[in-house]
Order: C-alpha cells, then structure tokens, then sequence
C-alpha cells in the first residue's frame, strides 16, 4: 500500500509539472520587482514595431531627480522561451499573425506557470498595427504593469510579519483610520493631526519615510496645486525639522506634478516631486495622496519619500507608494479588500471571433 501510495504521488507530480495552468506545486516566479520578459522574434523585436514597445517600457519613472527607467527589459525568443524563462514575473508575448487577427487586442492571465505571475500578450495583424496601438496604449501598458508590482508590494506588507503593529495603532488612535507600512520602518514622531514613521538607516545613506496629516475640508479649492504646495510646506516646516538651524522641509515648486484620480470611488489628487531641507543638503523625491474624510469633514494626507544619497530612488519610492493605497477612512470600514490597487482591467470584446484562444 504505501508503495502505491508513492508511485501515485510521484505520478501526480510528473503530471502536475507537465501542465500549463497552475497546480500547488507551482514554483515562485523569477525576477525582479519591475522587470519584464519580452518574447518575440528577434528580427521583430529590432523593427520599429519591437523598438515601439522597447520605448514604451524604457520611459523614466516619473518624480525623481535622475532619470530612471520605469522597467528592467529582457528578450527571448520564442523557440528559447522554455521552462526556466516561464516562470519570470512578468511577461509580455508578442503574436502577430494575419491569418489569425484582424485587429490589435491585448489580454494577460495570471499564475500559469509560477505566482506571482502576470502574461500580457498582444496580438496583432501586422508590425505595423502593433506599433500603432503600442504607441496609442503606452500609458495602459505602464499602468498595468506598475499596478500589478504594487499590488505584490502590498499583499507582502499586508502580512502579519510585512507591516509596523504599532505604527498602524498609533494611526487608528490618531485618525480613526488604517495604513500600513513596511515592518522596518519603525521610528514614530506623533504630533497634532501629524504622524511621521521612518527607518532612519543613515549608515546606509537611506532614509524611508511616511507621514499623515489632516486639516479641515474646504472645499473643492483645497484641491488645487496651490493649495497642496502651500498647505504642504506650512505643514512639514512646522513638522520636520532639520538637523542644522533654521533647517526644515520644502517642496521644491519647480519640480511637482499633479494628477486627479479616483480610488475606491473617491476623489484622490496625486502630487508628485521632490523635497529639500532649507539650509541642508538633504532631499529626494516624494508622492503624496490627498483624499476627503466625509465622516470628519476634512482632509486626509498620506505621502511617503525618500532620502538615498547617490543611489537610485525610482524602486524604493515605488515600493512605499504602494502603502499609500493601503489607507482606509472611517467610511471604508465596510468595504471587503478595501486595500487592494485598482488594476488596470483590459475588455476582450464580447465580439472577438478574430482571437484565437
């Protein structure tokens, strides 16, 4: 008996690895946050159809001092694209075939051959259609992929062992509300309608860092550029001080974006851009998510930046914006997974004779 038990066990496993979909044998994907398989041919791949979507996933990470690429890009070809390449972290698979499709389409599947795992493949006609709809779709493929990168980010700092406990009650006493941050982030500075948690890792030339605030809704004009720079700086002037007289934070004017959003069916104003100590040398790039508290009537603020002399900050700010998406106010109580990123879903439509499955 336990002999078969064995020999059906080893079968099992023979046929589980075997499969396309995933199985509990599933392996853990390969690769970095924000790298990207690409499998085409390679005579496409160097045409201004490859080169099209090369572009795309080579544009800077927006809101940092240096230029940064947005994603790590490898390339394979079909014919290579074997066990130990399927199960990369993310992949996009490009088929252009005109017997098989009369127009562009993209879809993606997640966890067929490891977890966390995402294929994105595009298909097309022609090089020449796929260039056009690369072009026209390059913010729906950025999008994409950095939700889903956050998306990982945060289901790792949801667990128990991912996040700071205390951090998390200190914000529930303070604001009646819930954010979590990385575990390693563990010095807190509680102050009126303020909280700042940081790992203060100096030795290592990098600082991580969130704060919180509030302040009294107004209305729609505490949601202009304006009032976001000048409400920011009076705020952090009052809040974090320098190490050196008459040091303190500052955003620098120049150097911000803004964008208007929404996140679980709320208004949320995004504000990028970089910061700076008055009369220090200290600074690096920020993001801030600005949303109204209705219960409260006023403003909630939770931003998250970044100091690392002489070192790349596009990933370690894309990493502690994904706790931003993690706030929950009195009202979202009640709602299930209120913590997860709304992803960018891409529709096949429901007429898609042309794709082939």
């Amino acid at each position: 008996m336990r002999k078969l038990i064995f020999t059906l066990l080893v079968s099992f496993i023979l046929a589980s690895c075997s499969s396309d979909g995933p199985t509990i044998f599933q392996p853990s994907s390969s690769g970095l946050p924000y790298e990207v398989l690409v499998v085409c041919e390679d005579d496409m791949w160097e045409a201004p159809a490859g080169r099209a979507l090369y572009d795309v996933l080579d544009t800077d990470i927006s809101g940092v001092p240096q230029p940064e690429r947005s994603f790590r890009i490898s390339h394979t070809r079909p014919a290579a694209f074997g066990n130990l390449l399927k199960i990369f972290r993310n992949i996009i698979k490009v088929d252009i075939d005109p017997k098989l499709y009369t127009t562009t389409k993209f879809k993606f599947t997640r966890d067929v051959y490891a977890s966390p795992q995402v294929i994105f493949t595009i298909q097309s006609p022609s090089e020449e259609a796929f260039k056009e709809y690369v072009e026209a779709n390059s913010q729906t493929i950025l999008d994409f992929f950095t939700s889903t990168e956050m998306n990982r980010q945060l289901k790792l700092v949801q667990k128990k062992s991912g996040y700071n406990e205390r951090f998390l009650d200190s914000v529930k006493a303070k604001f009646g509300c819930e954010l979590y941050v990385p575990i390693e982030l563990q010095n807190i500075i509680s102050k009126k309608d303020f909280i700042w948690v940081s790992d203060m890792q100096s030795i290592n030339s990098v600082i991580l860092n969130f704060v919180m605030y509030s302040y009294p809704y107004n209305g729609a004009s505490d949601f202009t550029l304006e009032s976001f720079l000048h409400k920011r700086d009076s705020i952090m002037k009052a809040n974090l001080p320098g190490g050196r007289p008459n040091s303190y934070m500052k955003t620098e004017h120049e150097y911000v974006s803004m964008k208007e959003t929404e996140f679980r069916e709320r208004y949320m104003q995004v504000v990028r851009g970089l910061w700076s100590m008055e009369n220090d040398a200290m600074g690096g790039p920020f993001v801030s998510h600005s949303v109204v508290d209705e219960v409260n009537n006023r403003v909630i603020v939770v931003e998250a930046f970044v100091y690392a002399a002489s070192r790349k900050k596009g990933d370690l700010i894309r990493k502690l914006e994904a706790s931003l998406f993690s706030l929950r106010l009195p009202a979202d109580k009640a709602i299930s997974n209120s913590t997860h990123i709304p992803e960018i879903v891409i529709e096949v439509p429901a007429d898609s004779s042309d794709i082939q499955k």
